[in-house]
């Protein structure tokens, strides 16, 4: 056996903060965890007519040998549909953060993020070498007071769903507040796409304020049941990333069958009306609901109990389990400590006598 006992200390803490994760198979349970909002996975939606002449490999980085007809038109499709100027494709919505926001910010300028930002957006604002400040969740006092402290090109990043609280950035108030001080606002659309708009086409178009963004994440592993994810911005923004974005220059890009994939998505998720009716029908019942713990408020498929305590939110989540419904428990360092929690999902392939079930457990 190899010896890397120098491994076990940070384990060993896990441990002891009942923190450790582990890999496990839902094993037929009611889903109540995953991002498929729609069922476009769930259901195999997306069917290819024909997979015969599509590469299972790329056979490069785009720059390179990767770059292909259908990829370069499934983009146009998609900043077509966003109505947006251009679109560029990565591999995931991590590599898509991590190469827009490690590669734009320059040493000398600031960016402001949500402290609630996703670990994607975290970590590619500390690949940048721009200063940088978290200001209280949706907390627009709070990023005016630090936007004090900006110097260079200023930056504003948060999500438009949050991933674990479910709430909604008060958008409109970070636009203004943005054009005040001349700030660049990045929006990660991740878990908006498909649910929330008219189409599902996310909350900045719902807002009409497309063209008061810099750049928009849209990714695909969620709602529109494939993978990978896009950028949304400038011709002069795609350029900038092309040139200079290492996720995008130094990956294998997705190979033709994905790429498929994702566009058969998007000629789909706009007219799921009927699913995106469903969800807020869920929505609705699970917000009324009375139960015995505390309740976060969310208009989105993503619900949140608090259930303080690493231990006692992973007893919770086995209880469920056991009763054939698959919750599982977000814990800490992933979470506050002390706000520890179940993340329900709903899903349009979810039911009423499910869901309803599920409640009278945590009653």
């Amino acid at each position: 056996m190899y010896p890397d006992d120098f491994l076990r200390r940070k384990l060993e803490e896990r441990i002891a903060k009942q923190s450790l994760r582990s890999l496990r198979l839902s094993q037929g349970l009611i889903d109540f965890c995953s991002n498929d909002y729609l069922g476009i996975a769930h259901q195999h939606l997306l069917r290819l007519s024909s997979t015969a002449n599509l590469a299972s490999g790329s056979t490069g980085s785009r720059l390179l040998a990767g770059h292909y007809t259908l990829l370069e038109e499934t983009e146009k499709q998609i900043a077509g549909f966003h109505q947006a100027a251009t679109a560029l494709i990565y591999n995931s919505g991590y590599d898509a953060n991590l190469g827009l926001l490690s590669s734009v910010p320059q040493k000398g300028d600031t960016i402001f993020y949500d402290q609630l930002s996703h670990a994607s957006i975290r970590d590619g604002i500390r690949l940048s070498f721009a200063q940088s400040f978290s200001f209280t969740h949706n907390d627009m006092a709070d990023l005016r007071k630090k936007l004090l402290q900006a110097t260079g090109t200023v930056f504003i990043v948060t999500e438009s769903v949050f991933s674990m609280d479910g709430d909604i950035c008060p958008l409109q108030q970070l636009v203004a507040i943005a054009n005040e001080y001349k700030a660049h606002l990045v929006i990660d659309e991740a878990h908006a796409t498909g649910v929330v708009g008219k189409q599902g086409e996310g909350l900045v178009q719902e807002l009409g304020l497309q063209t008061a963004i810099f750049a928009r994440i849209h990714t695909f592993g969620k709602a529109c049941g494939c993978h990978g994810a896009v950028v949304l911005g400038s011709e002069q923004l795609r350029t900038y990333l092309i040139n200079f974005s290492r996720s995008l220059i130094y990956s294998t890009s997705l190979p033709e069958h994905a790429v498929a994939m994702i566009a058969e998505s998007y000629r789909l998720f706009p007219s799921m009306d009927a699913e995106r009716k469903q969800l807020e029908q869920l929505i609705d019942i699970f917000q009324h609901a009375t139960i015995r713990y505390e309740k976060l408020s969310s208009s989105t498929p993503i619900q949140g109990i608090v259930v303080p305590g690493n231990k006692a939110v992973k007893e919770l989540a086995e209880k469920l389990q056991q009763e054939g419904f698959d919750v599982r428990p977000i814990l800490y360092p992933t979470v506050p400590e002390g706000k520890e929690r179940l993340r329900i999902v709903m899903h349009a392939y979810n039911t009423v006598q499910e869901l309803q079930r599920l409640l009278n457990l945590l009653t």
